[in-house]
């Protein structure tokens, strides 16, 4: 009778195991995001900088949060007022680009995160209510982000930080 007992417990226990494993799948693959716990934030690096024909360096002060069906995202552009080469130019001390809104929906697969949303954005491509999307790979330095706002597309590298999820 024990033996029955615990091989029942077994199975029961193993098949909700299993229907917990399903149900995280399940809500992974319909998009559930309410089921998300998106979050990251550092400094980052612009791929080919200001762009031709400075090609001046951008570095990015980045965070942002997802849960419950909330969240927000902020990225300070930052570029040095010195030109290359001469004294000063390493220190990012003008603020090129700032971006801050609301997130409206976040999407996993994989090890990829899109978040989009609504934001106000100054300097370049300054404006209200435009709309953003930013694409990230988990993980810490080295990992890729693309953010795209304002009809500009900003290819970024995590030098310091972390995105989880």
């Amino acid at each position: 009778m024990t033996k029955k007992r615990s091989l029942a417990a077994g199975i029961l226990g193993a098949v909700l195991a299993g229907s917990l494993i399903v149900a995280s799948v399940i809500s992974e693959a319909t998009g559930d995001t309410r089921a998300l716990d998106v979050r990251g934030g550092g400094t980052s690096i612009v791929a080919g900088g200001t762009g031709a024909p400075e090609f001046a360096p951008v570095i990015t002060k980045v965070a942002f949060h997802w849960k419950r069906g909330e969240g927000r995202f902020e990225c300070l552009a930052l570029a040095p007022s010195a030109a290359a080469g001469s004294p000063g130019s390493g220190n990012f001390d003008t603020n090129a680009m700032y971006v801050t809104g609301e997130i409206d929906t976040a999407t996993v697969a994989r090890s990829t995160v899109v978040l989009k949303g609504s934001a106000t954005v100054t300097g370049l491509g300054a404006g209200s209510s435009r709309p953003f999307t930013l694409t990230a790979r988990r993980g810490g330095p080295g990992t890729r982000l693309v953010l795209e706002v304002s009809g500009l597309t900003f290819d970024e590298t995590l030098l310091e930080g972390q995105i989880r999820f």
